[in-house]
């Protein structure tokens, strides 16, 4: 899979350098999926969620949140938030994923 765009990730992690490692593995093992539907995401991230049109992977042992649109027939994960769990929590990036 493509990940567009890796750079929300990495301005994170460089704010919050105890989510590089899980940040880095999460971005390896995306690249490495080829995902056809949700029930594939599952299958490599046991924890994901759906909420609207979003996909929700939780990052870091539930630290951090990483909210994409998935484009499957394309093979693209369209990064739309990185959280903290505190922050998303808040869930201000719920009105994106309706």
């Amino acid at each position: 899979m493509r990940i567009i765009s890796e750079k929300r990730i990495r301005e994170f992690w460089q704010q919050r350098q105890e989510a590089e490692k899980a940040m880095r593995e999460w971005i390896q093992t995306v690249r490495l999926a080829d995902w056809n539907s949700f029930s594939d995401v599952r299958k490599t991230f046991n924890h994901a969620d759906i909420y609207g049109d979003c996909v929700i992977f939780d990052v870091g042992g539930n630290k951090f949140r990483i909210i994409g649109k998935i484009a499957y027939g394309f093979k693209i994960v369209y990064i739309r938030y990185v959280l903290t769990h505190r922050q998303y929590d808040e869930k201000k990036w719920q009105s994106d994923c309706r």
